[in-house]
C-alpha cells in the first residue's frame, strides 16, 4: 500500500504542478476580482469538485469491494467513505490548506470557508448524489486531471477572496507552493488511496 501510495503521489507531480501554474496564470488576471465575485466562482468549483470526489471515491470502493463478489455495496458504508473522503479532504484541499497560506501571507481579508457548513444546502447534497450514482452505476472515467484543475481553481479563488495588496515576485512563489501542496496529496488520498484502505483482502 505504502509503495502504490508513493507511486500516485510521484506520478501526480507533473499536472498539479501544471495545474498550480496555470493558477497563477489566473490570479495574474483575476487578483483584482471583487471578493464577493471570488466568493461566488469558488462556490460554483467547489462543489463541482465535491461531488466529483465523491462520485470517484465512492466509486473506486465499489470497484474494488463490491464488484468482484457481484453484490451490492452495503449503503451506510459507502455513504460513509464517499462522504468523508469528499467532504473531508475536499475541505482539506479547497479551504484549510489556502486558508493557511493566507495566514502565513498574512493577506489582509482572510477568512475560511467551509462549504459542508457554509453551503451545506448546496454542497451536503451534491456529495450524497455523487454517492448516490456511484451505488447505482459506479464510474471513473472522469478525468483525474480534471479533478485536479477543478480543485486548484476552487483553492485560487479561495485565495484570491483574501487579496488585497500588490502581489510581489515571492508572494506568487508562496501562492503557487499553496497551490500544489492543496491538490497534490488531498487529492491522491481522496480518489485512490482513501477508498482502498477499506477494502479488504479475501482470505484463502
Amino acid at each position: 500500500m505504502y509503495k502504490q501510495i508513493f507511486k500516485e503521489l510521484k506520478e501526480h507531480i507533473p499536472f498539479t504542478a501544471f495545474g498550480a501554474a496555470t493558477g497563477i496564470i489566473l490570479i495574474i488576471f483575476f487578483q483584482k476580482l471583487p471578493s464577493d465575485s471570488s466568493y461566488n466562482i469558488f462556490y460554483i468549483l467547489h462543489p463541482i469538485h465535491v461531488f466529483l470526489s465523491a462520485l470517484v471515491t465512492a466509486s473506486m470502493y465499489n470497484f474494488y469491494q463490491c464488484y468482484p463478489s457481484k453484490k451490492k455495496c452495503n449503503l451506510g458504508i459507502l455513504i460513509f467513505i464517499g462522504y468523508v473522503g469528499s467532504i473531508g479532504i475536499a475541505t482539506l484541499s479547497d479551504s484549510l490548506i489556502p486558508y493557511l497560506g493566507e495566514i502565513l501571507l498574512n493577506m489582509p481579508h482572510r477568512e475560511i470557508h467551509l462549504g459542508f457548513i457554509e453551503k451545506w444546502w448546496l454542497v451536503n447534497p451534491l456529495a450524497l448524489f455523487g454517492i448516490g450514482i456511484a451505488y447505482l452505476k459506479p464510474s471513473t472515467k472522469f478525468p483525474h486531471f480534471g479533478h485536479v484543475l477543478l480543485s486548484t481553481w476552487a483553492s485560487l479563488f479561495h485565495i484570491i477572496m483574501a487579496l488585497g495588496q500588490t502581489l510581489n515576485w515571492f508572494t506568487y512563489i508562496a501562492i503557487f507552493i499553496f497551490l500544489f501542496l492543496s491538490v497534490w496529496i488531498p487529492c491522491c488520498l481522496s480518489d485512490i488511496v482513501f477508498p482502498l484502505l477499506f477494502v479488504k483482502t479475501p482470505k484463502n
